[in-house]
């Protein structure tokens, strides 16, 4: 009995042999059976046996292993390419631009060496590599005549990917935390959080972010793939990849998508709850001079997470999630190449401080006498 799936580019070729397979099986039925199992249990054995006494006769079975995927990304005419090139490679050079203008405003300019601040060049540091890991494969991909990626070239893209998408969520959270201690406890904000507290929230938000997917990306990589390698999409996503698995993993499947669940909407719960309680402590403050000022104060931020949260939700809550070919492919675009390009902007027009210190450095590198 010999089983041999058909060959295809990128697949590798592996040798299983059904010998030590039965013979396993054989063992522990043998077991069973000293043990006194159901009778039942006969019938099994025997079957068993006449199987691996056929399979013993035969050769090694043949199959065939994915070594690269194919990612289509956005099909289309040449011309579309071309534009679609040209379009994304402005995104990714003005994205780069505006959060590492950001970065560079927080760490020279003193005035700026604040919690509120750090978190925020945190955040236009971590845009960078969060656009990084997907928008220059994407413009190779275009330009590619194969389109290919190899496979662990697939699950480390994967990985930073999701884990820089984890690392968003707790910033998020921590920097509505922080918003939270200024309007609501303004007297006491100095004395909690201090530097010593700012800077172990941040290595928090990193180290943990990057903790969190390893488990699931071991799960998923461990998958046989032997069909197709043919990925409808321009990054390597979970759902896709559990499609093309030769076996159906249920349990995987939600695991992931549990573990993805918690991740998601566990920082937005703490965001929600953070800005609820802001809420009703502004709505107590007698004159609306005051309450505009606090609102101000944490405008910019609530516009970046109702961008960010909004694409998201979208995503994984709408009936579109399920058609890989149409929204998803666009929504995954706008929450990881236009959300990074918009969040400086947004914290840059809407912050006084920000703005005020644009202008001090660019002064003081045009005229440095």
């Amino acid at each position: 009995m010999s089983m041999e799936c058909g060959w295809r580019p990128g697949w590798k070729v592996t040798k299983i042999s059904w010998q030590h397979k039965c013979q396993k099986i054989l063992d522990i039925m043998k077991s069973e059976d000293q043990e006194g199992a159901k009778p039942k249990n006969v019938i099994i054995h025997s079957l068993v046996t006449s199987v691996s006494l056929t399979v013993l006769e035969s050769q090694n079975t043949t199959m065939h292993f994915v070594t690269e995927f194919v990612l289509l990304g956005f099909p289309g005419q040449r011309e579309m390419q071309n534009f679609f090139f040209s379009f994304i490679l402005v995104v990714y050079l003005l994205t780069l631009l505006g959060n590492g203008i950001i970065v560079c405003i927080v760490k020279w300019d003193k005035r700026l060496h604040t919690p509120m601040y750090i978190f925020l060049g945190n955040f236009a540091f971590l845009e960078i590599w969060y656009i990084s890991s997907t928008i220059p494969n994407m413009l190779v991909n275009i330009l590619s005549e194969t389109k290919t990626i190899s496979f662990t070239g697939c699950f480390l893209q994967f990985y930073f990917f999701f884990s820089l998408r984890t690392t968003e969520c707790f910033f998020l959270s921590v920097m509505a935390y922080d918003r939270y201690l200024a309007i609501c406890r303004p007297l006491h904000y100095p004395s909690i959080m201090t530097g010593k507290l700012c800077v172990i929230l941040v290595c928090v938000c990193w180290v943990s972010g990057f903790l969190c997917y390893p488990v699931p990306i071991v799960l998923i990589s461990q998958l046989p793939f032997c069909g197709p390698n043919i990925i409808d999409h321009f990054v390597c996503d979970p759902g896709p990849l559990f499609s093309l698995a030769c076996i159906p993993a249920p349990s995987t499947e939600l695991i992931c998508y549990t573990f993805n669940s918690l991740i998601i909407f566990g920082p937005f719960l703490s965001i929600l709850g953070s800005y609820t309680l802001v809420l009703r402590a502004v709505l107590r403050v007698p004159s609306g001079a005051g309450r505009t000022k606090a609102f101000s104060t944490c405008g910019s931020h609530l516009m970046v997470v109702s961008l960010f949260y909004g694409t998201l939700m979208v995503m994984y809550v709408s009936p579109t999630s399920g058609n890989p070919t149409g929204m998803q492919k666009i929504i995954t675009l706008v929450y990881s190449a236009v959300t990074p390009l918009l969040n400086p902007l947004i914290y840059s027009l809407r912050n006084k401080d920000m703005k005020d210190a644009l202008k001090r450095v660019l002064g003081l590198r045009t005229n440095p006498n």
